[in-house]
């Protein structure tokens, strides 16, 4: 089986956060290896995916993410 590209570990993330927060940190794990592989620094969300399309719900997944060692970063609407 072949890695997961950032595009594909970021759907995944999308699709986990929309179970529930389903193997998250599996997924965030996946992400964090995808954006080493292709020499990238930090993740790019869509805000109108998310679950919680909030201020603090945006806050919540970044400190979460960062304490995972994944920096969020989320596109402009």
């Amino acid at each position: 089986m072949s890695e997961p590209s950032v595009a594909d570990a970021t759907n995944r993330i999308y699709e986990s956060l929309q179970a529930d927060n389903a193997d998250i940190d599996m997924h965030i794990a996946a992400l964090k290896e995808a954006l080493t592989r292709a020499g990238l620094k930090e993740a790019v969300f869509d805000p109108a995916r998310l679950v919680q399309n909030n201020r603090s719900g945006r806050k919540l997944m970044q400190a979460y993410f960062r304490q995972r060692g994944v920096t969020v970063k989320f596109s402009a609407p």
